[in-house]
């Protein structure tokens, strides 16, 4: 009887072997007669079946790279170095390391801080100092002493279960969260985070039927609490000159109710705004929504023609000063996005290291740097970054991807595909599930935390009480010649009365 229930099992397991067997020639077969009858790819045509392993290789390529071939330190957009510190800092572990730095100190353009003889000591520092934004110009000024927040990411381009888990974060850590264009949702407020409500191209959410601004959709945000300010989006580093893409795909029913427009119809912002063609008509936009909401308001560019900033900041002078916007939100030519033609990706703008100077610099000439505040933007995701761009005169620091790391990105570069695999840029509920936002939020929190108790270390090490009195005399810059040189010696501060100002070295 046993035997025969033997024998009767490997008669099936030989036949159904047969028979998969069969079904995978079949299966080569018919793909050997679709390549080489195909004639849009001449490697499949050619080399018919195994010519498609080219194409799985190159995909999985990308993969592979980052895991087993790429030093710590070599990969782009962000190294394994990078990720690795986001990793540990959201998840509140040990984040220190052994033996020595893998960080090369000879390649031109690495920044050094300068420890000082006799650091803060821990009893003697302090918390981030508050800033208030449109103070005495806006009717409802925004007092925050936050210092790293979440940069725009908008509900579509990200899921609902990452919106809700960044809002929650953000809010459990004192740090206020920007909408992108897509939208204020529902789950931005139910995280219970202070909002930056960012008008697009496309004005999306606070437009008319005909994609005009509308005054009463903007009353109806702002009325809002959370909603703490307005940022009119210019220009993102990853695109200048070209609007949001949120491919069709990704624009469920909910997101085209927020948005007004059609379920699955891709959303293409427009390349600018526009009613605003020229310097005068931005200051009319900020003015008018100012006005309208009573919040501050301020814009997002990447730097470009810096002659636009002679031209602004001379027709606020013209107008007086409280036509200037309350912030500017400098983004880096080497900022995110989800979908960017590679050209302008590559090729278009300023990066963060030459433009935050720069705009600082201009702000001083012109006498507005007390007016307005500055708003940093562009791979600043972990503490030495961060702390640059403060020393060289930011006022806050905002990251997006920084925070994709937080809640689990693991870099697979799907962002304009729907398939990210970690749930965070996808409208795909398969992947969406696995992103649970109770859980994220807390490593959100912690990264935050974590990046200003950083940052602040650093501080203390350049002798001063708290980050925002790092200035640019307290690093240094590698240069072509493996000499270093003081910030503050390649970006002097100008004096607005005509001479360079020499930046003390007093600590």
């Amino acid at each position: 009887m046993l035997d025969s229930m033997i024998l009767t099992i490997l008669l099936w397991a030989a036949a159904a072997f047969i028979v998969a067997i069969g079904i995978g020639v079949l299966y080569v077969l018919l793909l050997y007669i679709a390549d080489v009858t195909q004639t849009k790819q001449t490697i499949r045509r050619n080399f018919p079946v195994i010519g498609r392993f080219r194409y799985y290789f190159e995909h999985m390529g990308e993969f592979f790279r980052q895991y087993f071939f790429s030093m710590d330190r070599e990969e782009m957009p962000f190294n394994r170095a990078e990720r690795s510190w986001v990793y540990r800092a959201a998840k509140n572990v040990d984040s220190t390391i052994a033996f020595g730095s893998t960080r090369s100190l000879a390649n031109a353009g690495e920044v050094m801080f300068l420890s000082c003889p006799f650091p803060t000591l821990t009893e003697d520092a302090a918390l981030p100092k508050t800033i208030t934004i449109g103070d005495g110009y806006a009717k409802n000024p925004y007092k925050t002493n936050s210092l790293f927040n979440v940069s725009g990411m908008s509900f579509g381009a990200i899921s609902k279960q990452a919106v809700l888990a960044l809002s929650t974060g953000a809010k459990e850590s004192g740090a206020w969260m920007n909408t992108g264009e897509g939208g204020l949702s529902s789950y931005h407020l139910e995280g219970g985070a202070d909002i930056v409500f960012q008008i697009g191209t496309a004005k999306y959410g606070v437009r008319d039927e005909k994609g005009n601004l509308c005054d009463e959709k903007l009353r109806e945000i702002a009325a809002h609490d959370q909603v703490k300010m307005f940022e009119i989006k210019m220009s993102q580093g990853a695109k200048p000159g070209k609007g949001g893409i949120l491919p069709g795909i990704k624009v469920s029913s909910e997101i085209a109710k927020i948005r007004g427009i059609k379920v699955g119809q891709d959303s293409i912002s427009p390349n600018g705004h526009k009613d605003i063609s020229s310097s005068y008509e931005l200051l009319d936009m900020i003015a008018r929504v100012r006005r309208v909401t009573g919040k501050p308001v301020g814009f997002k560019a990447v730097v470009g023609r810096q002659d636009f900033y002679d031209s602004l900041f001379s027709k606020i002078n013209e107008r007086g000063i409280a036509s200037a916007p309350d912030f500017i939100t400098i983004d880096s030519a080497d900022g995110g996005t989800g979908a960017a033609p590679q050209s302008l990706m590559d090729y278009m703008g300023l990066p963060l290291k030459e433009s935050l100077p720069f705009v600082v610099d201009k702000l001083i000439e012109y006498k507005l740097r007390n007016r307005i505040k500055v708003i940093s933007s562009g791979k600043l995701v972990t503490p030495p970054n961060a702390a640059w761009a403060l020393a060289m005169g930011a006022d806050f620091i905002t990251s997006a991807r920084g925070f994709m790391f937080s809640l689990g990105c693991i870099q697979a570069l799907q962002c304009n595909k729907n398939t990210c695999p970690t749930g965070i840029a996808t409208q795909d509920p398969r992947f969406q599930k696995g992103l649970n936002p109770a859980d994220k939020s807390v490593r959100v929190a912690s990264y935050i935390k974590n990046m200003v108790y950083e940052v602040g270390t650093i501080a203390h090490s350049c002798g001063v009480k708290e980050p925002r009195a790092l200035k640019r005399h307290h690093a240094k810059v590698v240069t072509e010649n493996g000499r270093s040189i003081l910030l503050s010696d390649l970006y002097p501060i100008p004096d607005p009365e005509g001479s360079p100002h020499i930046d003390t070295l007093g600590v």
